[in-house]
């Protein structure tokens, strides 16, 4: 069955038959193939192997781009949550999403990750991404994710699950012997996410963000298209740490904070007279413009802000 397919300049690609993305990639240029990591149908995200079966408008997604950016920081995720079990296989997985410039996956274990471990968990994801594992999407039932999921001792898989309808089907991504599930899309393979990659920190975090959970250890990261853009993103977040202004205000003698009033300031003597200074200019400043101060509560109720 001929396909007449519209691409982003307008133009029509009629093809003979239907066709992958890559391959729909692969006859446009190869510079493209080379960058493609997924494409859109219709305005719908796909996977780059998904199988062009109809006509309209089609766009081959690029690693460089904010969706392709995307997929690639979420099949880092899934790498991520590889290694962890692969080298820790009693942790249990929970969520794993993308954030800005990045992103992170829930693990469930008792002992504390260290800055040792995050080496190691880098090390064995590099290994891989060398590995270069196929990324298959597959449709499984809810009655076999839960038996699968349950049958590993997964409990948050678990409760997800329990969550979803009975009789929805449920999307798994497998990638070597590992797999998840997920909505996707993903990289066609672990090898396509290259070495512009990075784990930054590790954080606590309640399940589900609800207070009273279990607390989990959240294992942040973050991922580019390009090693160059991987190390202009470091050197960013270097300069921003520098600059930190709870960092420089302790340095300098300025203000400190401490727990007790979590989010407020400790003036210190030099600290206030530089907040003097500032308000007597911008007083200075509003009188010039015609305006007069007034004096409102600092704490009010609730209903104040929702009127």
């Amino acid at each position: 069955m001929p396909l007449n397919l519209r691409l982003l300049d307008g133009s029509i690609r009629e093809e003979p038959q239907p066709l992958c993305g890559l391959e729909l990639a692969i006859g446009i240029s190869n510079a493209l193939a080379n960058t493609a990591v997924a494409l859109k149908l219709d305005g719908e995200l796909r996977d780059l192997g998904s199988l062009l079966d109809r006509d309209g408008d089609v766009e081959v997604v690029t690693r460089e781009s904010k969706e392709g950016l995307d997929i690639l920081r979420h099949s880092a995720a899934h790498v991520l949550a590889e290694a962890v079990q692969e080298i820790f296989p009693d942790v249990q997985v929970a969520i794993g999403p993308v954030i800005d410039d990045g992103f992170y996956y829930d693990f469930a274990r008792e002992k504390a990750f260290g800055s040792d471990d995050l080496r190691q968990i880098e090390q064995r994801m590099l290994d891989i991404v060398h590995r270069g594992e196929k990324i298959v999407r597959e449709i499984w039932s809810r009655d076999d994710a839960l038996a699968y999921f349950d049958g590993r001792g997964e409990w948050y898989k678990v409760e997800i699950i329990e969550g979803i309808p009975v009789d929805q089907a449920i999307s798994v991504y497998r990638q070597g012997d590992w797999l998840d599930m997920c909505r996707g899309p993903h990289l066609p393979s672990t090898s396509m996410l290259g070495r512009a990659f990075k784990l930054t920190k590790v954080a606590a975090a309640p399940w589900r963000g609800q207070s009273g959970n279990a607390m989990l250890q959240r294992i942040y990261g973050t991922a580019w298209a390009s090693e160059r853009d991987l190390k202009a993103h470091l050197q960013a977040l270097e300069e921003a740490e520098r600059r930190d202004h709870r960092k420089l205000g302790r340095e300098l003698g300025l203000f400190h904070m401490q727990e007790e009033a979590q989010g407020s300031v400790f003036w210190h003597p030099k600290g206030y007279a530089v907040w003097h200074v500032l308000e007597q200019y911008l007083r200075r400043r509003l009188r010039r413009a015609g305006y007069v101060e007034v004096k409102t509560p600092q704490v009010c109720d609730i209903k104040f802000w929702r009127q």
